[in-house]
């Protein structure tokens, strides 16, 4: 307890979090607003990340197209951290009346057949929101995450993230093999590139990007469905959808197939609204040939 005391930088975070979670909807969309515009020129190098990536995955966009969509990237998720402060510290009842979901047919069918869910996700800028808005499906939620390297953080967002679902540190396989036996639900995003062993290069935006492999695995457990989830904010900001789609049929067993199927999924979401994901993150550092000269 002493060692979190004195971590005054993350003590502060989460006092601001806190603070943040206190505003009403409409207050809270501004401010986070305002928080994008802000980060967008102090954080000068996650700045340049995203408009590589930009570059890069939205080549039919003109020069000035291309910095509208940076703008808008850090406004969504400037957005992003209040609607995390909401997700972990705010009333739950804020949101009735503002989700609309799509596809809860396929949810139900999948859970239906006893073997669990494996749902695919991505780092949209609602991560976090998302699986406050799944509880309005009923269904049991378990999530993924890899540790965060301050422990005070870590420990706050797992508790943050025990609202709304049952975290599971990304390497405890057997517990995930019990959820899915259990005919529960697991997410995970496999669109970082973590420059594992289990990767395989696959197409994504149309670039080379190193993607884990480990949708196999999961299926493999429990021969357990996979559905795509995606969650957005709704254009007009009155709400939120949260979208279940299935996957283009595949072997589940190719693991170079499956990635590339992954990947085209994720995608085809992505587009719906660009400006919401985390472009910011350096999706295609890990190359064939070993160089990682994109981001220089």
């Amino acid at each position: 307890m002493n060692d979190q005391k004195k971590d005054w930088p993350a003590l502060l975070t989460l006092a601001l979090i806190r603070a943040l979670a206190k505003l009403p909807f409409k207050a809270g969309l501004k401010v986070g607003a305002f928080l994008g515009h802000t980060l967008r020129i102090l954080a000068v190098k996650r700045r340049k990340v995203t408009e590589v990536n930009i570059r890069l995955c939205f080549k039919e966009l003109s020069s000035a197209e291309q910095r509208q969509l940076v703008r808008d990237i850090f406004v969504a998720n400037g957005i992003g951290l209040v609607e995390t402060a909401w997700a972990h510290y705010g009333d739950k009842t804020m949101f009735d009346g503002r989700v609309e979901i799509i596809g809860q047919q396929l949810l139900d069918d999948a859970l239906a057949k006893k073997r669990g869910v494996v749902l695919l996700g991505a780092h949209f800028s609602t991560l976090d929101l998302g699986g406050l808005l799944f509880s309005y499906t009923k269904a049991p939620l378990n999530t993924l995450y890899r540790q965060h390297n301050n422990p005070v953080l870590d420990k706050a967002i797992i508790e943050g993230r025990s609202k709304f679902c049952t975290p599971i540190e990304r390497k405890n396989m057997r517990l995930v093999i019990r959820k899915l036996k259990d005919n529960q639900c697991i997410w995970f995003a496999p669109d970082q590139d973590l420059r594992g062993k289990g990767n395989v290069f696959a197409t994504f935006f149309g670039q080379t990007a190193a993607t884990v492999t480990a949708t196999t695995n999961f299926v493999r457990f429990n021969d357990s469905p996979i559905l795509m989830l995606a969650h957005y904010r709704k254009p007009d900001n009155s709400g939120y959808i949260l979208e279940f789609s299935q996957l283009e049929d595949c072997d589940p067993k190719d693991k170079a197939l499956l990635a590339q199927v992954v990947n085209n999924c994720i995608e085809k979401a992505v587009r719906k609204y660009p400006a919401q994901y985390m472009w910011m993150h350096k999706r295609f550092k890990t190359q064939p040939d070993g160089k990682h000269q994109l981001y220089k």
